[in-house]
């Protein structure tokens, strides 16, 4: 099921570039999983077609230029991690290096959740949020409070490989019966 948001007015010197947003949760079309995997491939995120066959069926949004070039792609996992104990989607992004000055990131974060958790809801919530494992450098060093106000994620300490983990809960999610 793919659904487009379309920003059509063209990009002009000194705009913020327009985006058009693919929803592909929760399954990706072939087509889309074509594009994607020529993505990754091209900007060399996942240049393994094994690793990039596994992760395709995570992805749940995809943005492209107004020529229809991918820029950014988003996915999602549902986990349990062990500090929370609780079933949550763990969120990852990467975006085109052409793209990585622009607001890009930012944009698939906001619209995948609101996507993600618009199917949460739907599904009696499968997970209770979405949780970031912040590898980037410049988000430890631009956005320092514990809680923020954009989505609602909250800092939940370091992963085991010593990143930021931050955790948005969808509201009205409720917490699962502990399974241990």
């Amino acid at each position: 099921m793919s659904d487009s948001t379309r920003d059509p007015a063209p990009v002009t010197q000194g705009q913020a570039p327009r985006f058009e947003f693919i929803e592909t949760w929760p399954a990706i079309e072939p087509a889309d999983a074509e594009r994607v995997r020529e993505f990754w491939k091209r900007e060399n995120a996942i240049p393994d077609e094994q690793q990039a066959s596994r992760r395709l069926p995570q992805v749940a949004m995809i943005a492209t230029t107004p020529d229809g070039e991918v820029a950014g792609v988003c996915t999602a996992l549902q986990v349990v991690p062990p500090r929370l104990g609780q079933p949550v989607y763990y969120w990852r992004c990467f975006v085109g290096a052409a793209w990585r000055s622009s607001r890009l990131v930012d944009k698939l974060l906001r619209r995948s959740c609101a996507t993600l958790d618009a199917y949460a809801r739907a599904h009696d919530f499968p997970c209770i949020g979405v949780l970031l494992e912040l590898e980037n450098s410049r988000f430890g060093e631009k956005l320092r409070t514990a809680t923020w106000w954009n989505l609602r994620f909250s800092y939940i300490g370091k992963s085991p490989r010593g990143l930021d983990l931050r955790v948005h809960y969808f509201r009205g999610a409720r917490l699962k019966e502990s399974t241990s």
